[in-house]
């Protein structure tokens, strides 16, 4: 890969197991690029209830220190390998705030993780890297987790 190749690369996190081989990926391909990398993590916004009884909060903080670990965890991997990384976090459905994001920022590849789900599994999971692969006017570069049984 020719240095320069791409400038702005960005990868979604979810902190699973599974992203971690889509993270070393987008690390490898900023490295050999020269890009700069943009860790991502999107925090679903919770349903507001009259009778909610504060989980709402409980769930939100839960998510925010969830995200704050992932993107560490990009940062510091990111780092170790020379990479200029800046971790991002969001909130709102995944699929549109990180194309959103990829948009508004000129990013050139999103990097994403999936479990490679079909059929019925895929249709009652849904999936936040196929909408993206759909929808996005960027490059997207799949990358099949690997599932620990």
């Amino acid at each position: 890969m020719v240095e320069g190749t791409y400038k702005k690369i960005m990868v979604a996190t979810d902190g699973s197991q599974l992203v971690k081989k889509a993270v070393n990926t987008a690390i490898e391909i900023s490295r050999l690029s020269g890009a700069k990398l943009y860790a991502v993590y999107v925090i679903l916004p919770a349903t507001h209830s009259a009778r909610d009884f504060g989980w709402e909060k409980a769930a939100t903080e839960h998510f925010r220190n969830e995200g704050e670990r992932a993107t560490l965890f990009v940062k510091e991997a990111a780092e170790a390998a020379g990479v200029e990384v800046e971790p991002v976090m969001l909130e709102g459905h995944p699929a549109d705030k990180i194309m959103e994001f990829a948009e508004q920022n000129d990013i050139e590849m999103i990097v994403m993780g999936t479990l490679g789900k079909t059929g019925l599994d895929r249709f009652l999971l849904g999936s936040v890297a196929e909408n993206v692969v759909r929808h996005s006017k960027i490059p997207v570069l799949v990358v099949k987790g690997e599932v620990q049984e």
